[in-house]
C-alpha cells in the first residue's frame, strides 16, 4: 500500500522510483521516449508484434481461405525490420514501435544462448516499448530480468511482483507504465501479461514472481492515466490471450480504455474487436503479421482511428541485410546442427487446429512406440510455425525444428490413474478451452492424445462435454486404473501429471523428449502423421481454428 500511495502521489517517474531500483534506472535512461510536442495534426501510428517465439527467418505459414488451408511464406526477423522500416518513414516523428512478448522462447537459437542472442537482435528492431510475455520466464526469474534488463526500451506490466514469500506481494518487477507524447496528444500504455503462467507452464519457471489479476489494479491505473496524468488516449498491452481480454474489455474496469492490443493465443484479428467498454486486437504470431493502428489527430485532438493487419509477405518487404548479417552472426556457432536433418515427414506440420494437428500427432506417435503406456498425452501448446513439403514431396525436420515443436526437453515421465481422474482431467481440460465464461479459459488448445479416443460437445455446459472415451478400443471403466505418459514439469508435485492431480506410482523414464523424437525418426523416416480424429468434436468443424465465440472474429 505504501508503494500505491507514493505512485498516487508522485506522478511517472516517482512512482517509477518507488517500485524498484530497477525500474528507477529504466526510468531515467528513457526520458527521451515522453519529450512532450506542441499541438498539431497529423496521424500516429502504433507499430505492434508479438508472439515471435524467436523465428529468425522467413517460414511457412498457414492460412484458412475459402475452406482450405493454404501455405505460403511469411515473417523473419529482416522481413519484419524492413515492413517496419517501410511503415516508419510514412511518418517518421509519430510511429510508435512494441512487441508484447514471447521473444525469448522458441527456437533453438534461444535454447544455446539461454535467450541472449535475441537481446542484440531485439534492439537492432529500434523497438519503443515491450510486454513480457508468459514465456519470459522459460530461463527462470533471475535470468528473465537480465533479458528483459537488456533491452533498450522500456518494460512495462502492473501485475508481476517480487515474491517475498508465504504470498506476500513485494514491489512490481517492471514499472506498470509508460507514457509517450505525439501531435500534442498524451498516450498511456499499460501493461498486464498473464497470472495463469505457474499453473500454464513449469511451475519452477516463475519462482519468485507473483502474479495478479488484471482486475486488482486496472481501475486505480485507469482512473490515474486518464484523471491525473491526463492522457488522451489509453492502450492496454496484454498477454492474457484474445477470450481473456475480450472478458477484460467487457469488465467495467477497462472503462476509459480505448484499445487492448492483445497476445499469447496467435490470434489474427483484421477487424477490431468491440467489446462493451474498448477495442480488442492481436496480431497473430511468428513475426507473420505487424498490428497497424492510425490515430487520426487534428490540433492536439484524437478525432478517430484505423486498423489493419498487415502480413510480412518476403516478397513485398526484402529482408534488411543489416539485420541478416545479424541473424548470421548469431546464429553461425550453431548453424549446423540447427540444419541437420533428423528425418522427413510426407504431410506438412502445423499447430494450427484447436483439437487436432500433425505436429502432435508426431509426438504422441512417437511416445506411444518408445514407453509402454496406456494413453501418452502432448500439450496443446500453439507455438512452431509450419512447415511444408519441398519439391522432393518431404518436409525436412532438422535438429532446430525439433526444438521449434519441443523447445524444452522435458523427461518423459508415466503414472496411473483411474478412469474417474482421466474423465475428471478430460471435462476441466475442456473446460479449459471452451468455457462460456471467457474469463475462464485457459491460453493453450485441446490437450493431444494417443491410446484414447474422446468424443465430446465443446459448447455444452461445464461437467457435461464428454460424450464417450475408449481406451485401448474399450470403453473407459471409471474404476480401472490406466497407465499414461507425458512430459515431466519442472516444480509440479510428485502426484501430478499434465496438470492431472492425485496420479500414482509416478516415475520419470530414462528418455527425453528429443532423444524419444530423434530416435522415433531415424527408425521410422520419413514418418505420415495422419489425423486420426483421437478427439472428434460434435458440435463443432473438427478444423476449428480458435477457441472465441459469440463476437466478429474468424482466424484466417
Amino acid at each position: 500500500m505504501n508503494s500505491r500511495r507514493k505512485f498516487l502521489q508522485g506522478g511517472l517517474l516517482s512512482s517509477v522510483a518507488a517500485l524498484s531500483p530497477l525500474a528507477s534506472s529504466e526510468a531515467k535512461e528513457t526520458k527521451k521516449y515522453s519529450t512532450p510536442a506542441k499541438p498539431s495534426s497529423g496521424q500516429i501510428t502504433i507499430l505492434q508484434t508479438t508472439d515471435v517465439h524467436c523465428q529468425l527467418h522467413a517460414h511457412d505459414e498457414l492460412f484458412w481461405e475459402k475452406d482450405e488451408l493454404v501455405f505460403r511464406k511469411a515473417g523473419g526477423y529482416a522481413h519484419m525490420a524492413t515492413a517496419l522500416d517501410r511503415m516508419k518513414q510514412v511518418n517518421p516523428e509519430n510511429t510508435i514501435t512494441l512487441d508484447t512478448g514471447d521473444m525469448f522462447q522458441g527456437s533453438m537459437l534461444s535454447v544455446k544462448t539461454t535467450g541472449q542472442a535475441f537481446v542484440p537482435l531485439l534492439n537492432a528492431m529500434n523497438y519503443d516499448l515491450y510486454l513480457p510475455g508468459n514465456w519470459e520466464v522459460v530461463y527462470y526469474k533471475k535470468n528473465m530480468q537480465k533479458l528483459l534488463g537488456g533491452l533498450l526500451a522500456p518494460k512495462i506490466c502492473a501485475n508481476m511482483y517480487h515474491d517475498l514469500g508465504n504470498g506476500k506481494k513485494g514491489e512490481l518487477i517492471f514499472q506498470p507504465y509508460q507514457i509517450m507524447h505525439r501531435l500534442g496528444v498524451k498516450i498511456g500504455f499499460l501493461g498486464y501479461t498473464d497470472p495463469l503462467v505457474p499453473l500454464r507452464q513449469s511451475p519452477m519457471y516463475s519462482k519468485g514472481i507473483l502474479y495478479t489479476k488484471p482486475e486488482e489494479n486496472l481501475q486505480e491505473y485507469v482512473t490515474l492515466l486518464r484523471e491525473q496524468e491526463q492522457c488522451d488516449f489509453v492502450i492496454i498491452l496484454s498477454h492474457l490471450g484474445l477470450s481473456q481480454q475480450i472478458a477484460l474489455g467487457n469488465n467495467p474496469h477497462c472503462v476509459g480504455v480505448d484499445y487492448i492490443f492483445g497476445a499469447d493465443t496467435h490470434e489474427r484479428v483484421r477487424k477490431p474487436i468491440q467489446a462493451e467498454y474498448t477495442k480488442i486486437v492481436e496480431p497473430g504470431a511468428f513475426g507473420s503479421f505487424i498490428g497497424k493502428l492510425d490515430i487520426q489527430v487534428k490540433d492536439g485532438k484524437v478525432t478517430g482511428s484505423t486498423y489493419e493487419l498487415v502480413e510480412v509477405d518476403p516478397n513485398k518487404y526484402p529482408a534488411k541485410k543489416e539485420i541478416v548479417n545479424l541473424v548470421k552472426e548469431l546464429e553461425s556457432p550453431f548453424k549446423s546442427e540447427i540444419d541437420k536433418v533428423l528425418g522427413y515427414s510426407t504431410l506438412p506440420l502445423y499447430r494450427n487446429f484447436v483439437v487436432e494437428n500433425t505436429i502432435d500427432t508426431l509426438i504422441v506417435d512417437a511416445l506411444k512406440w518408445k514407453v509402454n503406456a496406456d494413453v501418452v498425452l502432448s500439450n496443446g501448446f500453439r507455438f512452431c510455425p509450419p512447415r511444408v513439403p519441398g519439391k522432393d514431396g518431404k518436409v525436412a525436420i532438422t535438429e532446430g525444428y525439433l526444438y521449434d515443436m519441443l523447445p524444452v526437453d522435458s523427461t518423459i515421465r508415466t503414472a496411473k490413474a483411474t478412469g474417474q481422474q482421466i474423465m475428471n482431467w478430460l471435462e476441466k481440460e475442456l473446460q479449459n478451452v471452451f468455457a462460456q465464461d471467457a474469463s475462464l479459459r485457459f491460453g493453450g488448445w485441446f490437450i493431444r492424445f494417443k491410446g484414447m479416443q474422446v468424443e465430446f460437445k465443446a459448447f455444452e455446459r461445464v461437467g457435461h462435454r464428454v460424450q464417450k472415451v475408449n481406451i485401448g478400443g474399450a470403453p473407459l471403466e471409471l474404476e480401472k486404473s490406466y497407465v499414461l505418459c507425458a512430459c515431466e514439469r519442472d516444480g509440479d508435485p510428485e502426484d501430478m501429471l499434465c496438470r492431472m492431480k492425485g496420479v500414482k506410482e509416478a516415475k520419470n523414464t530414462a528418455y527425453t523428449l528429443h532423444s524419444m523424437m530423434k530416435e522415433y525418426l531415424a527408425k521410422f523416416s520419413p514418418v505420415t502423421p495422419t489425423l486420426r480424429h483421437d478427439a472428434k468434436i460434435l458440435d463443432g468443424p473438427q478444423s476449428l481454428l480458435s477457441q472465441v465465440t459469440g463476437v466478429d472474429y474468424t482466424f484466417r
